[in-house]
């Protein structure tokens, strides 16, 4: 494929688009990440995906290069795939979006959780916290998601339903849990049934059991240059725990040709081919800013943030988006250095993934973020 042709066909510049491989190239060659893939499409039409760096951090010569089809650890940009799946629920009639969440998990009722809608836990104003405060004990004890879930229904809220923004992963992690009970499967097979299948993206897991799965699936895994509290452990980004675990808030893999597939489905009105996967108001709910338009919520606070359903809305309250997209435009990030977003109004797409944590990564992400974005003619 002639990369710059196909960029000019689809309005996009070659030179610009070349500064943000030239940036990400320059970053791994100055070692200040090990490895990264980024793919960008327009139009509806994806350029072949640029890789750098290696599959491991501690690379020696015996480790492979980050590939097209390499696939990553992404993070939270697991959490709009999980609500995807919640809204194939609402579609079929079988979940509302104002359901109080004790009436399809009872036991979360107490501590002042009955006013918490789905909506909520949607939007990150459910008043959950983003990790529980035994997060790191329950991880080293290599407890279960049922564990952490039964943790969250005894807990509190720190504000009430629908009144702040508060990033809240354990929102997501009941999200999951409705739609476990409504379904009968557990999570991992419902997205590989429901999403991940009709999408066609084969390289996409909620979670890889490594005792079980295809050891080449296996050694297409980057991994990630965990930081100092993860290092010789049992339960960080790159142990049998951790990526056996799906959690649906950031436990999700794939590679940046998969997730393009999901990002472009909300371009497309929630086409994929041939096929109506999702509904059109399905699309325009989740892409719309929720947060701005509830009553509770401080204008100071909705102009610094704004969340659709499970997408991080325009103005991006994170440094990793760049300073060029559209207000309409959607998308998320993730902590292991990982961000993906949307610009409706370019038809534009950007999937980045890295895998140097976004702690110290967010502003290399942010600026090719903003190439990507001036590269659209």
């Amino acid at each position: 494929m002639d990369d710059a042709n196909t960029a000019e066909a689809i309005g996009l510049s070659p030179d610009r688009l070349e500064r943000a491989y030239a940036l990400l190239g320059d970053a791994v060659a100055q070692g200040q990440i090990p490895g990264a893939a980024l793919l960008v499409a327009r139009r509806g039409v994806a350029l072949a995906p640029h890789d750098f760096g290696r599959l491991r951090p501690e690379a020696d010569e015996g480790d492979g290069p980050i590939q097209p089809d390499t696939i990553f650890l992404v993070a939270s940009v697991t959490k709009p795939v999980t609500v995807a799946g919640l809204m194939l629920l609402v579609e079929r009639g079988q979940l509302a979006l104002d359901d109080p969440v004790c009436d399809h998990i009872p036991e979360f009722a107490g501590n002042g959780k009955e006013g918490v809608r789905i909506r909520h836990l949607m939007t990150h104003t459910s008043g959950l916290p983003d990790m529980l405060p035994e997060d790191r004990s329950l991880r080293a004890q290599h407890a279960p998601l049922d564990e952490f879930a039964r943790r969250v229904c005894a807990l509190g809220l720190d504000f009430e339903p629908g009144t702040r923004i508060q990033y809240q992963s354990m929102g997501i992690l009941m999200l999951a849990q409705i739609a476990q009970r409504i379904t009968g499967l557990r999570f991992p097979a419902f997205l590989r049934q429901e999403v991940f299948n009709p999408l066609g993206m084969a390289d996409t897991f909620l979670g890889v059991d490594t005792a079980t799965a295809n050891p080449t699936i296996l050694s297409r895994i980057a991994h990630v240059h965990v930081p100092d509290e993860m290092r010789d452990v049992d339960w960080g980004w790159n142990t049998p725990y951790w990526w056996g675990m799906g959690a649906p808030w950031g436990g999700m893999f794939s590679t940046v040709s998969d997730i393009w597939r999901f990002l472009q489905l909300f371009l497309d009105q929630g086409r994929s081919g041939d096929h109506q996967h999702l509904a059109p108001a399905t699309v325009a709910e989740m892409i719309r800013d929720q947060t701005s338009a509830m009553p509770g919520i401080s204008r100071a606070e909705a102009r610094a943030q704004a969340y659709g359903l499970g997408w991080r809305r325009w103005p991006f309250h994170s440094a990793y988006f760049g300073d060029l997209l559209s207000p309409a435009s959607f998308g998320h990030g993730g902590a292991t250095g990982t961000v993906v977003w949307a610009d409706p109004a370019r038809e534009l797409v950007c999937a980045l993934f890295t895998t140097e944590p976004s702690a110290q990564s967010a502003r290399l992400l942010g600026l090719c973020s903003t190439l990507v974005a001036a590269a659209a003619i």
